[in-house]
C-alpha cells in the first residue's frame, strides 16, 4: 500500500507512515506493497533491496531471488537494482472473482543467509469492467388483472469490480405501467424489483418494452443494459409459493458427482397452464453453473462436477419457480462445503545446498523447505520430521518455511554423503503425507595425516645387491578425499657412514617403493636404520613419519684368511704354494701330542664365517690329524723310525656357505729330538736341488753356530775372572774391615752370576725360507745384574791404597764373590 500511495501522490505525513510500517514489517519479515491491477509486464512494485537493507553488491553476491512454489509467478526481482516489478499483466478479476480484498504472496530468499523474507502484494481493483446481465433480453408474463403495486423480482447485473467500481446503481425506462424498485439483499447487493404502477389492459397493449439500466460507481461510470419484455396475460389468481424461503445444505467436498443435493418444492393454487411450475436459477454464478444442475420439473439440485472445498467452500444460489400465466416466486439455496482430507500436503524444497564442508559450524542452515497443505483445520496441520539418526534438525523459519540445520560438525570420514528424507504429514485421519530427500554430499578438508600400514618397517637385503635393487614398499593411506588423500614419500635426512642417507637409498615418491642405490658390504655396513615421511596434498599439508629397518643380510663373499701359519712369498703364492710353516715334533711324541695350530679368519658372519679344518694332504697319511674345528695338528700316532724326517701337511680351511670357499695352509713339520738335527734337516732340504733358499739357510746355519761359539767363550772369561778373584780373596786378611762403608749394590753373590748367566739368551727362528730367518740376543741383562753406578760418595783408601790406581777387582768363586787380592768374602 505504500507503493499505491507514493504512485497517488498522497501527503509525506502518510509516505513517513508507510516508510515505517514497511520497516516494522521487513524487520519481521514481512513487506507489504499495493499495486493497480492491469499494469504492464515490468511495472515497478517496490524496492526489496532497500526496504530489506541490502546493498546492490551483496545483493548479487547473495543470491536474491523469488521463490518458485509451482504457480504462476507474477512478480519478479531485478538483479542489478532490487526492485521487485510485475512478470505479466495482473487481472484482478481473473484471480480474485470472489474475494473483496485481492492479495497475491510471494517470498524472496536471500541465498547466502537462507533467509527468507514474504511479499505480500495487494492488488487494487480499477473500472476495468461495465455491468452485464446474464440475459440480455428477458420475457416476463403478467396478469392483467394483476393489482397495481405488485412487484415481480428482476434479474440483478454481475460486475467482476468491487466496491465502488461495481454495480451502484439502476434505472428503468420504457412505460409508464412499470416502475423500478430496489432492495438491498442480505449480504448488501441491490436487487431491483419491476413494480406495476398502473393497472393493466391486454386488449389496449399485449406487451410492453423495457430497458432496465445498471451503473457502477466509477471514474468514468459504465453501464450495462437489459431489456424486459412484460406480456400481459389473462387472468391468473395465483402465483407459485415455496415451501421453504431459503434452503441450507452441507455436503462433503467429495460428494460423487450426480448426487442430489437438495429438492425444492413450490406449489400453486391454480389449476391447468397457470399451476404448471417450472424451476430455474435466477441468479448462480458462473462457477457454480458449472458444479450444479436444476432439475426444471422436480426442483431437484444435482452436483454435475466434482467439487473442492480448497476452490469454493460455498455457493448461493437463487431458485426462481415460475407458472404458466408468467407468476414465479424465488428461494435462496445456500450449499456449504465441508473439508476432506484429500490433500497431501506439499512439500517444496526451496533452497538447498548440495554440498556442505566437513568443518561446517553446528547450526549450519542446508536446506530451506516450504510445506503447504489446502486442506483446512486439522486436515491441513501438517508436522515435518527427519530421519532419525542424521545429524540435522527441522527449524522453523517463516510462517510455512522450515530449515534444515546441522546440530554438530560432519565427519566426510565417517559418512560421505547424506540423503535425509524430510517427511510431512498432516493431521487428517488416515494422516497423508509426502516426502522430499535432500541429498547433501559432505566436501573434505584436510583433517587426517596419512596413516601407514604398520607400526615399522624391516627388510633384509642381501649384501652386493645390484644398484637399484627394489628393498621394500611402504604404503600409508589418507581418509581424506582428493587432493587431501594424495600421498607423496620422502626420506628424512640421515647419514650413514660419513655420508648422506639419500646416498644409499632413494623412496619414490609416488609409490612408497625404496630402492638401494649402491651396492651393499655386509662387512662394512651391517644395517641402516631410515625414517620415510608420507606427506599429503592438502594446504596445510599434513603428514606422518615411520621408521624403516635394512638389514643387510651376509652373502658368502670372503673366503677364509689363515693368519698362522703366516703368509709365503709373494712369487710362492704366485705360484699356488699357499702358506708355509716348519714346525718340530720330537720323533719322541706321543699320540695326540700338539705340533702345530692353524688359525684362521673369514669376514663374514654367521653360518658363512662357520670354519672347519681338514687334512687334505700330507707325506705321511696316518701321522698327523687336525681339529675339524679347532684347526690343531696332533699326531695320531708316535712317529716311528721309518716315517720320513720331513713331513708336509696341506690343510684346508672351509666355511658353511653356499657355496662353500676355502683356503689351504702348508706346513712343514721337522721329526727331530734335538736343534742340530733339525738345523741338519733343513740343510739338507735347502740343498736339495731346485731349492732357491739353499745358501741362506747355510748362512744362517753359520750365524748359529759363531754365536754359540761366542758365548763359549763368554763362560769361558767369566770362569776365569772368578778364579782370579778367588786367588786375591785369599792375600786379604780374613778380619779386615776394610770394606765397610762400601754400598751394598756394589755386591753381588753367585745367584747374581747365575740370574746373569741365565738372562744372557738368543732367540732362533727358522724356515726354509732363509730371508725370514731371525737371530736376536738378549740385551740389556747384564745391566741389572752388575750396576755400574759409581759410589755416592768416596770412602777412605782401601788398605792404603791409592782408589784411582788401584781399582777393585771382584772374582767369583764356589764359596762366593771375594775381592780380589785381598781373600776376604764377603757374600757367602
Amino acid at each position: 500500500m505504500c507503493a499505491a500511495g507514493r504512485r497517488w501522490g498522497r501527503r509525506e505525513r502518510a509516505l513517513l507512515w508507510c516508510a515505517l510500517v514497511a520497516a516494522w514489517e521487513a524487520a519481521w519479515g514481512q513487506l507489504r506493497y499495493s499495486l493497480p491491477e492491469e499494469m504492464p509486464k515490468g511495472s515497478f512494485v517496490g524496492d526489496v533491496a532497500k526496504d530489506l537493507g541490502l546493498e546492490l553488491p551483496a545483493l548479487r553476491d547473495s543470491g536474491v531471488r523469488i521463490l518458485d512454489r509451482g504457480r504462476t509467478q507474477y512478480f519478479a526481482l531485478h538483479g542489478k537494482t532490487g526492485h521487485l516489478v510485475t512478470a505479466e499483466r495482473i487481472d484482478r478479476e481473473q484471480l480474485c472473482r470472489l474475494v473483496e480484498q485481492c492479495v497475491l504472496r510471494c517470498e524472496v530468499i536471500v541465498e547466502g543467509e537462507m533467509q527468507v523474507y514474504g511479499i505480500e502484494v495487494e492488488i487494487t481493483d480499477i473500472n476495468d469492467n461495465a455491468p452485464s446481465f446474464r440475459e440480455a433480453e428477458t420475457e416476463l408474463r403478467m396478469s392483467e388483472t394483476t393489482a397495481p403495486g405488485s412487484r415481480l423480482p428482476l434479474r440483478d447485473a454481475q460486475d467482476p469490480d468491487v466496491g465502488r467500481n461495481s454495480v451502484q446503481s439502476y434505472a428503468l425506462s420504457g412505460d409508464e405501467h412499470f416502475s423500478l424498485a430496489v432492495q438491498a439483499g442480505p449480504g448488501g447487493d441491490q436487487r431491483p424489483e419491476l413494480v406495476l404502477a398502473k393497472a393493466l389492459d391486454r386488449e389496449k397493449a399485449a406487451f410492453h418494452e423495457l430497458v432496465l439500466r445498471a451503473s457502477d460507481g466509477g471514474e468514468p461510470a459504465r453501464t450495462g443494459t437489459a431489456r424486459i419484455r412484460v406480456a400481459v396475460l389473462d387472468a391468473n389468481d395465483n402465483a407459485p409459493v415455496f415451501s421453504q424461503a431459503e434452503h441450507t445444505v452441507r455436503v462433503p467436498e467429495d460428494v460423487p458427482v450426480g448426487s442430489a443435493l437438495v429438492t425444492l418444492t413450490a406449489t400453486d393454487a391454480d389449476e391447468g397452464l397457470n399451476g404448471n411450475v417450472k424451476y430455474s436459477f435466477k441468479k448462480i454464478s458462473d462457477r457454480a453453473s458449472e458444479l450444479f444442475h436444476l432439475d426444471s420439473e422436480t426442483g431437484e439440485i444435482f452436483v454435475k462436477d466434482d467439487l473442492d472445498f480448497e476452490e469454493i467452500s460455498s455457493h448461493e444460489l437463487d431458485v426462481e419457480a415460475h407458472d404458466g400465466g408468467g407468476l414465479l416466486d424465488t428461494a435462496k439455496v445456500v450449499i456449504t462445503l465441508t473439508d476432506v482430507n484429500d490433500n497431501a500436503p506439499e512439500l517444496r524444497v526451496s533452497s538447498a545446498l548440495s554440498a556442505i564442508s566437513e568443518d561446517a559450524p553446528s547450526g549450519t542452515v542446508v536446506a530451506l523447505l516450504h510445506v503447504q497443505d489446502r486442506d483446512s483445520g486439522a486436515n491441513g496441520e501438517v508436522r515435518c520430521s527427519l530421519d532419525r539418526g542424521v545429524p540435522f534438525r527441522l527449524e522453523k523459519s517463516f510462517e510455512d518455511y522450515y530449515r534444515v540445520v546441522t546440530t554438530r560438525e560432519l565427519d566426510r570420514e565417517e559418512v560421505a554423503e547424506y540423503n535425509v528424507t524430510v517427511r510431512a504429514a498432516d493431521g487428517g485421519s488416515p494422516a497423508l503425507w509426502s516426502s522430499a530427500v535432500l541429498a547433501l554430499r559432505v566436501l573434505d578438508v584436510n583433517d587426517n595425516a596419512p596413516v601407514f600400514a604398520e607400526a615399522r618397517y624391516s627388510a633384509r637385503l642381501p649384501e652386493n645387491n645390484a644398484a637399484g635393487a627394489l628393498v621394500l614398499t611402504v604404503r600409508a593411506t589418507d581418509a581424506d578425499w582428493g587432493q587431501n588423500a594424495r600421498v607423496r614419500y620422502r626420506l628424512s635426512e640421515g647419514r650413514v657412514r660419513g655420508a648422506p642417507l639419500s646416498s644409499y637409498v632413494s623412496v619414490q615418491a609416488e609409490t612408497g617403493a625404496l630402492y638401494a642405490l649402491r651396492s651393499f658390504d655386509y662387512e662394512e655396513v651391517r644395517e641402516v636404520g631410515l625414517w620415510v615421511r608420507a606427506e599429503d596434498g592438502g594446504a596445510p599439508a599434513r603428514s606422518s613419519n615411520v621408521s624403516v629397518r635394512l638389514v643387510i643380510v651376509d652373502e658368502n663373499d670372503n673366503a677364509p684368511q689363515v693368519l698362522y701359519p703366516p703368509a709365503a712369498a709373494a712369487a710362492a703364492a704366485a705360484a699356488g704354494a699357499g702358506w708355509a710353516g716348519v714346525e718340530l715334533a720330537p720323533r719322541s711324541a706321543e699320540p695326540g701330542a700338539l705340533v702345530a695350530k692353524v688359525v684362521a679368519v673369514d669376514a663374514d658372519a654367521g653360518q658363512n664365517a662357520w670354519l672347519s679344518y681338514e687334512l687334505a694332504k700330507a707325506t705321511e697319511p696316518g701321522l698327523f690329524r687336525v681339529g675339524l674345528h679347532s684347526g690343531e695338528v696332533r699326531t695320531a700316532r708316535s712317529p716311528l723310525a721309518r716315517d720320513a724326517a720331513r713331513q708336509s701337511l696341506v690343510v684346508v680351511v672351509k666355511d658353511h656357505g653356499r657355496p662353500a670357499l676355502s683356503a689351504t695352509a702348508t706346513l712343514t713339520v721337522v721329526l727331530a729330538e734335538s736343534v742340530a738335527e733339525l738345523l741338519w734337516e733343513l740343510g739338507s732340504a735347502a740343498a736339495a736341488p731346485g731349492e732357491p733358499a739353499g745358501s741362506l739357510t747355510r748362512w744362517l746355519v753359520v750365524a748359529v753356530a759363531a754365536v754359540s761359539c761366542l758365548f763359549l767363550a763368554f763362560l769361558l772369561l767369566l770362569l776365569a775372572l772368578r778364579l782370579r778373584r778367588w786367588r786375591r780373596s785369599q792375600l786379604l786378611p780374613a778380619g779386615s774391615g776394610a770394606l765397610r762403608g762400601v754400598p751394598a749394590s756394589h755386591f753381588v753373590g753367585i745367584d747374581g752370576v747365575r740370574a746373569f748367566l741365565h738372562s744372557y739368551s738368543h732367540e732362533v727362528s727358522l724356515t726354509a725360507d732363509s730371508r725370514k730367518s731371525q737371530l736376536r740376543l738378549s740385551g740389556g741383562s747384564c745391566c741389572d745384574t752388575l750396576p755400574a753406578r759409581p759410589p755416592p760418595d768416596e770412602p777412605a783408601p782401601l788398605l792404603g791404597e791409592d782408589p784411582a790406581a788401584a781399582p777393585l777387582v771382584w772374582e767369583a768363586g764356589e764359596a762366593g764373590l771375594l775381592l780380589a787380592g785381598t781373600g776376604q768374602q764377603l757374600i757367602p
